[in-house]
């Protein structure tokens, strides 16, 4: 890869789970014009009170090595990790769908959904709300497909990634 292309990176930022924390993360990249495309955060070891910060951002090899090295120097940060750089990982997200549609747009928003194992969790007579889970490129597909049929709104969790194999963050 060319030191000037852009590319999206998932990095995984392993944090004490205290207040501000995702305020300074998120300042760091504001501060920057660095652009975050997912975000997700959560605790994931309550014993040690620590949460991940999963963010989704692209830049060239340079600027996706500075964000690296200035979330590594903040203060409540335990680890970072380029999972895009470190090997395999699994990456998921789980949007909302709302499609409104009648007749036959409404038969087809059905096998749609059921050829992206997508479920239909509220229905009314001119609505559904589809729940879809996996790689934001399965969504964004899915979305695409729902457009002409009566895609009416969307609601996206961010990325959620965890690196594959016996690798740990």
């Amino acid at each position: 890869m060319r030191e000037t292309e852009i590319s999206k990176h998932t990095i995984s930022v392993l944090v004490d789970n205290e207040a501000g924390v995702l305020a300074r993360v998120i300042g760091l990249f504001s501060g920057r014009g660095y652009n975050i495309e997912s975000l997700t955060v959560a605790e994931v070891d309550a014993s040690s009170h620590q949460s991940r910060i999963t963010v989704v951002t692209s830049g060239t090899p340079m600027v996706i090595e500075q964000i690296k090295a200035q979330l590594s120097r903040l203060v409540p940060v335990h680890k970072v990790s380029d999972l895009t750089l470190s090997g395999p990982c699994v990456e998921r997200e789980l949007a909302l769908i709302k499609v409104i549609a009648s007749g036959e747009k409404r038969v087809e928003s059905l096998r749609i959904a059921d050829i992206f194992k997508a479920r239909a969790v509220d229905a009314t007579n001119s609505s559904f709300v589809f729940e879809i889970i996996g790689s934001p490129e399965k969504i964004d597909a899915f979305i695409k497909l729902m457009e002409p049929l009566g895609l009416s709104e969307t609601s996206r969790t961010g990325v959620a990634a965890i690196s594959r194999g016996t690798l740990t963050m």
